[in-house]
């Protein structure tokens, strides 16, 4: 590695050091934000495979709550269509 020199205020180095450098770096600073939210340690790829699948959970159950929805919305839509053909034609006998 060689040393870094500096010139009228610019650093210069070669450029496979000059990534090296920003490979640790960025290592560094990723590690770093993983610890800020708890993420550090040997058991973080399990947490974020539970997370990913407990996210996954939520967005299945959403879709289908949205299903359930529409489908009940549907149905009542239908019932009420069928309640107003038996009283429209007057299927029970009618009332005359």
């Amino acid at each position: 590695m060689n040393a870094p020199t500096v010139t009228d205020g610019m650093v210069t180095m070669p450029k496979d050091e000059f990534e090296e450098l920003l490979e640790r770096v960025a290592e560094r600073g990723a590690r770093r934000a993983l610890a800020d939210v708890g993420l550090d340690g040997e058991d973080a790829a399990n947490d974020i495979r539970e997370l990913r699948g407990l996210l996954d959970a939520f967005n299945t159950a959403k879709h289908t709550a949205w299903q359930t929805v529409i489908k009940m919305i549907t149905t009542g839509f239908l019932l009420a269509l069928v309640a107003g053909a038996i009283i429209k034609f007057k299927v029970f006998g009618g009332g005359q």
